[in-house]
């Protein structure tokens, strides 16, 4: 049984599978599991000499940073409904480096990923998909939970 267990959300529908999947699992009331969010920083775009950044607002940052903790608390809600002893985290930065971050920090033991099966096709194989990117991070089982239904 997984002791230490890290469930990525940010709200999504993908991410809510995430969730769903833990308590699935049933780990029990003795298991830490870590529910982490993550605010993606605005993109910087590199155009030769130049250097171009999408700089938000203290109260856009503020705006985000409050709706992604209210994200947090409602999957910390379903998941405490289910039995289980949750910590929540709330991190900023690319999503995979900040997962491999926590694993290691945490020495967890399972992550679980959401899915989404609405990028095209193309789009995955371009750009790569996080799924696929933080398996060769980190150093621990992946769970990707993906809703069946949906091809």
């Amino acid at each position: 049984m997984y002791r230490k267990i890290l469930v990525a959300y940010n709200g999504t529908p993908e991410s809510r599978l995430a969730l769903n999947e833990c308590i699935r699992l049933a780990p029990g009331s003795s298991a830490d599991i870590h529910l982490l969010a993550v605010i993606i920083p605005p993109p910087i775009m590199l155009a030769g000499d130049f250097v171009a950044a999408a700089i938000p607002s203290p109260e856009e940052e503020r705006a985000e940073r409050q709706a992604m903790e209210q994200v947090l608390a409602s999957g910390r809600a379903l998941l405490a409904e289910a039995g289980l002893s949750v910590v929540t985290h709330l991190e900023i930065g690319e999503p995979a480096d900040v997962i491999a971050d926590i694993v290691n920090k945490l020495g967890t033991e399972l992550v679980i990923v959401g899915h989404s099966r609405h990028k095209p096709f193309a789009l995955r194989w371009w750009r790569g998909s996080m799924d696929a990117i933080l398996v060769e991070k980190i150093r621990c089982s992946v769970l990707v939970a993906a809703d069946p239904n949906r091809s």
